[in-house]
């Protein structure tokens, strides 16, 4: 935990140092000889002995905890803000404490990377008051109210931020984040280029480009054997994430039950929070991840409007099987149920059949259909997502819609018919690609000792680290980063009892097969 970062004071400037969800409790400042070309600047070489996370540090939702000490007359401190660098900091003394100093935060932006640490320049630093004390610890609290709306305050970030950092930090490979290291198909990406060159630049229809609609509907049909309105039936919304919050916020209403399969998609949770649904979570447990027929049972109700469905599954790569899906249909007729069904990784089905709920006997008047382009086009960063449904579901999808994003990048969209459009050939081998890649990690984490539990589908697969000897999936995942130059993701983060997750971890192989084949390699380090 030891390291040097750079700390300067320039006329009363000072560059602050934010390690990333840590903060700096007590370091020490040696000054080094003035910059040639700038003889005012004072430099001070920054130790950092002694580390504390924010779990350990007092963070008030109204609040934000600054500590660190004064050198030489200069305050040097890290700065708690979720992730921001606070510019343009008041100190000034505190009558009513025996810590003498309060930091105003009255700006928040952004920072560079250096050397795989981020550094934050308060360009106004104000001053009042200031003693001569040397080297003395204090803490600061900024008196100013974070402004978080009250149905957001319970939900902090997540160990998908502390990875992340971690893994630019450390520049492990990335095997933690859900998005291709190389690029879509050129075809899909010039019929984007020519839409704009076209002068498809001005806002598209509120609902969708008329021939994405109809692109979606052919496919739907050629997949599932259903024939949908593109007009009245078919929404393009901005990814998958928006097709979720639209369907949520323009479907459940305060107190509607909804059952969740757990693990899941951590959007779920908190869309359906802020909508405030009644959560109702059925866990699905390794190494097949079946669903408990009899827990359904049992917990379907009259009070329930939802259940909400992922196949092919994230995290854990499953498949919801025939059997399963039949089940849910007739327990959703029976109880008079709507199903929401995230189907965004149905094109990565490997070794089975994908199925489309909405396909079976009395279910499509019943089924909210989402999914996306990304994950099938490695195009995540074009968000190109779509709702299918009912009309008199459709209804109040479009409704939220509209006052979420009212309509979708009008380019894109046409980059998008060609997607849809692709030959089957061009699936064949997405999927044949997908499962070599697959087979590379598998083989590989096997090797050294990892339990590697299937994934019939996605891009993702959970491995049990246990037999490494680590206290929980956080603790491995920072020793995986740290000491081994690999990033994957805690599996507890997908839960909703977090316990339930701690010991699997998530790893992706939506990566090139060079990557992948390296980040083997050094995961042979952690062979005993």
């Amino acid at each position: 935990d030891w390291f040097k970062a750079g700390l300067s004071r320039f006329n009363g400037l000072a560059v602050l140092v934010l390690v990333p969800d840590r903060c700096c409790v007590r370091f020490t400042a040696e000054p080094v000889e003035p910059a040639a070309n700038i003889p005012e600047l004072q430099s001070f070489i920054i130790t950092l002995p002694t580390m504390s996370t924010t779990a350990e540090i007092t963070h008030h939702p109204l609040q934000r905890v600054v500590s660190g000490v004064r050198v030489c007359g200069c305050v040097c401190a890290s700065l708690l803000t979720d992730g921001y660098a606070c510019y343009n900091l008041l100190v000034k003394p505190s009558e009513k404490s025996s810590r003498p100093w309060i930091i105003s935060c009255r700006e928040q932006r952004g920072g560079i990377l250096k050397g795989g640490v981020w550094f934050y320049v308060a360009p106004t630093l104000h001053i009042e008051g200031m003693s001569g004390v040397l080297y003395e610890s204090v803490s600061y609290t900024d008196t100013t109210p974070t402004h978080v709306a009250k149905r957001l305050e319970k939900f902090k970030p997540t160990s998908f931020t502390q990875i992340s950092m971690l893994t630019i930090k450390h520049g492990a490979i990335n095997l933690c984040r859900g998005y291709p290291n190389f690029d879509g198909p050129e075809f899909v990406k010039e019929a984007a280029i020519r839409a704009i060159r076209d002068g498809n630049n001005q806002y598209a229809r509120g609902f969708g480009v008329p021939d994405l609609n109809i692109a979606i509907a052919e496919r739907f049909k050629k997949d599932t054997g259903l024939i949908v309105d593109p007009d009245k039936e078919i929404t393009v919304t901005t990814g998958c994430k928006e097709a979720i919050a639209a369907t949520v916020l323009g479907l459940i209403n305060p107190g509607d039950e909804v059952i969740l399969f757990s693990p899941l998609y951590d959007s779920y949770n908190v869309i359906l929070s802020v909508a405030g649904a009644n959560i109702k979570s059925i866990t699905l447990h390794p190494p097949d991840f079946a669903v408990p027929i009899e827990e359904l049972k049992s917990t379907i109700s009259k009070n329930t409007r939802v259940i909400l469905i992922n196949t092919p599954h994230n995290p854990t790569g499953k498949m919801f099987t025939r059997e399963e899906l039949n089940t849910i249909a007739s327990l959703c007729i029976e109880n008079d149920v709507l199903v929401f069904s995230d189907e965004v990784y149905d094109k990565l089905a490997f070794d089975m059949e994908h199925i489309s709920i909405a396909s079976l006997p009395g279910m499509f008047e019943r089924t909210v259909t989402m999914n996306s382009l990304g994950k099938s086009f490695s195009l995540t960063g074009w968000k190109i997502g779509w709702v299918i449904a009912p009309a008199h579901l459709t209804w109040g999808v479009r409704q939220a819609h509209t006052f979420i994003t009212f309509s979708v990048s009008n380019p894109l969209q046409c980059g998008a018919v060609a997607a849809l459009r692709a030959p089957d050939s061009y699936f064949v081998e997405l999927k044949r690609d997908y499962i070599t890649k697959r087979a590379i990690l598998v083989e590989g984490l096997k090797s050294v000792g990892f339990k590697v539990l299937p994934s019939n589908g996605t891009f993702f697969l959970l491995a049990d680290h246990t037999p490494f000897g680590l206290e929980n999936d956080v603790a491995f995942c920072e020793y995986l980063i740290k000491e081994i130059g690999v990033a994957a993701i805690p599996s507890s983060v997908f839960y909703l009892n977090p316990e339930e997750g701690k010991n699997l971890v998530r790893f992706t192989f939506c990566k090139d097969e060079k990557t992948l084949k390296e980040a083997v390699e050094r995961m042979k380090k952690l062979k005993k």
